[in-house]
């Protein structure tokens, strides 16, 4: 088995059966509802209030800290200058917060296939 292939299976073991790369709420409730049993509305409505929960937190300028996977920080960005690409006009950006988010020594083993797929993320 190369690298690839342990790439490929830690995927499956983490993201279990999406076929489209892109997971959508929808799609995690029905993972819940596959993987746990939870009823359709119960998985709907964790995921709803999860993510409820982040979003709150970031506005509120919280870092969110998820064990084993990462970290959703709020930075500061001062005002810079900036210049229209089309017409090479100088414009002013201001400051602003941004989202960034920084993985997991362990998220990044698992995604450099250093880290065995089956192991948990606390």
């Amino acid at each position: 088995m190369d690298a690839n292939d342990v790439k490929k299976q830690a995927a499956a073991v983490v993201i279990g059966s999406l076929e489209t790369p892109t997971l959508t709420k929808a799609e995690l409730a029905e993972l819940l509802f596959d993987k746990l049993g939870l009823n359709k509305r119960e998985s709907k409505d964790m995921v709803e209030a999860f993510f409820d929960i982040l979003h709150d937190s970031l506005v509120k300028g919280q870092d969110v800290k998820l064990s084993g996977f990462g970290n959703f920080n709020i930075r500061r960005k001062a005002p810079r200058p900036g210049r229209n690409p089309r017409t090479g006009e100088s414009i002013p950006i201001k400051a602003r917060n941004v989202v960034t988010f920084h993985a997991s020594h362990k998220l990044k083993g698992l995604v450099q296939g250093d880290a065995p797929p089956g192991e948990d993320f606390e």
